[in-house]
Formats: structure tokens, sequence, C-alpha cells
């Protein structure tokens, strides 16, 4: 039997539904899926594991429990026994879910005065908690929207440390909220927030650097969630900036080099797309672009292999059989 996890958001209430797949020649004895962070284990959108069944009939996907929640933006992660899921209270409160992964009982829930609203032509989308948490293995990451990272013991909900990046910073407040879901590599946590790029000791919120800083409010403040990937030989963070695409020594922050993605309106929203030695990505009413990387000598050169007419919104891609 294996764990599939299904999230219905966008509606005054949601719901959190656990469903049990069954595959042809059984899957038991094998160890449960992790959905650790914002497009899984990898980034990427894809997960490893037993095949999944040709249709989510009755008969191959059989609901286990379910669970009511308030609005929210952010997707469930999975660890261990454990669900986690966020919402917005009230127009008042953000809150982080812990669920026992086969009942849905609440194990335990963290609370915090952090709401906001968002720019009147994005009202009717909803002013709810947008990044999604990551788990390291032992603590939760999660973000507010009035960019604040609070990080969390992940058994208990016990709050570790909390960095309000305004407060740290004096940047105007996000517009649309701390969007970008953090990114959990060795000892390091790493953000769009505080209107640039950040990284953070995971383990006690201090801030190692801080890059491509912009003015925040309206027009700054990033949407997109960055990757770490290997590019022309170099293993690099990778961010979608509202202006452009950039690849970011992870250890000092330098930026390697980058490239302007053409938007309506700074909406670079989704999470960019590894493919070899160069990044898939795409605009609001805009195109597509796939950028490579090369070097010469000290220096990257980022050149377009290809463009198209197709334009992603806030959907990230998948890369399936090339």
């Amino acid at each position: 039997m294996k764990s599939a996890w299904f999230s219905f958001r966008g509606t005054a209430r949601s719901a959190l539904l656990l469903g049990s797949l069954f595959a042809v020649g059984g899957v038991g004895g094998q160890e449960p899926t992790t959905w650790p962070q914002w497009r899984g284990p990898s980034r990427d959108g894809q997960v490893s594991g037993p095949a999944w069944p040709d249709d989510l009939s009755k008969d191959s996907l059989a609901p286990l429990w379910r669970v009511n929640l308030g609005p929210s933006y952010s997707g469930p992660i999975v660890a261990g026994d454990l669900v986690y899921t966020t919402e917005t209270k009230n127009k008042e409160l953000e809150v982080v879910y812990a669920l026992d992964r086969k009942t849905g009982q609440e194990r335990w829930r963290t609370e915090w005065k952090g709401a906001m609203t968002v720019p009147f032509f994005a009202r009717s989308n909803g002013s709810w908690i947008r990044s999604t948490p990551a788990h390291d293995g032992e603590r939760l990451y999660v973000a507010g929207m009035r960019d604040v990272l609070v990080c969390l013991d992940a058994e208990t909900g016990k709050e570790i440390w909390r960095v309000d990046f305004v407060q740290q910073y004096k940047t105007p407040l996000p517009a649309f909220g701390f969007v970008c879901s953090p990114l959990i590599d060795g000892d390091a946590v790493y953000v769009q927030a505080g209107a640039s790029v950040v990284k953070l000791n995971k383990k006690t919120g201090q801030i190692i650097w801080r890059t491509l800083q912009d003015q925040g409010g309206m027009s700054g403040s990033a949407f997109s969630s960055p990757i770490i990937a290997t590019l022309a030989g170099k293993r690099q963070l990778v961010v979608q900036t509202r202006e452009k695409l950039a690849g970011v020594d992870l250890d000092t922050g330098e930026v390697l080099w980058s490239q302007v993605v053409p938007s309506f309106r700074g909406m670079n929203i989704l999470t960019p797309l590894l493919y070899g030695d160069a990044v898939f990505t795409s605009s609001y009413q805009n195109k597509a672009w796939l950028y490579g990387l090369s070097k010469e000598g000290d220096r990257f050169r980022v050149s377009e292999v290809w463009t198209c007419t197709a334009q992603g919104y806030m959907s990230s891609p998948v890369l399936v059989d090339g």
C-alpha cells in the first residue's frame, strides 16, 4: 500500500484527504513516501516509488481520512508519520498543523498573529498564507506572509527561532506576502525574503549572506522558489526574481550569472526546471524559454536554446521523458 496526497484549496474551507493507492502486484513492506518540501524530495515535482494505478476510480483509490482546513495556498508536506500543513484563520492568525499520517488526528498546532491583506486586484484570490513549509528531519521551516521565517521543532511545534525580515532590514512589507517556499541544503536554509535572496543557518536563524536586493513592496519581493542545480560543472542556487533568472554561489552569495526574463509587471512566479546544463522557465503573459549555461574560463555564459509561445503563470513545470 502506498500513500498519496491530494490537496484541494482555494475555497472558503479546504480539505486535506489521504488516499490509499493499491498498485498491481502489491507494495507491502516498502518505506512510506516522503514529501518534505515544495515540489517533493528533489524539488522537481517527481517522487520515486511503486507505480501509480492507471486511474483514480474507487477500485484503486480508497479514502482513509479527511480533515477540514481553513484557506491556504501552501501545499501539505509529509515526513515520517506526520503530515504538516498551514492555514490562515479569521484573517488574523497563521496556523501550522501536524497531523497523524494514518488517522488525520491532530498531534499539535502552533499559531501566531501574522495575516495581511494583498492588493485589491488580487484580493479575490485570497489573502492567505502562501509558502509551503520545509522539513529537515528534525525541524520545520514555515514562512509567514508578513515576511517572517519561523523554525519549529517538528515533533512538538515549539518555536526554535524566528527571523522578521522587515524588522531586520527595514524593507517594505511584501505587497503579496512571503510567497517563496524555503529550500534546505546541508546546514543552510535559502529563501527569497527581505527584498532579496537570503541564506540562513538552519539551526540558529543567523543570516549568512544576502544578495540580489530589490526595492521590495509592490514591485519587488520575489514569488518564485529557488532550486539547487549543477550547471556547467558548478553546483549553485538558481533563483528567479521579479525580473530575472540568476545563478548564485552557495558559499558566498556572489551572483554567477543572470538573464532577464520578460514578464508582465514582474509576474515571474513558477519554480524553474533543470534540464542538463539548461534551465526552463516561463512568465505570465509572455513566453517560455530554455536557457543554456556554459563556462568560458571563469565566466558563465547564458544563451537562449529555444523559446516557444506557451506561457506559464503559477504552475511549475514537470519534466517527463525529456
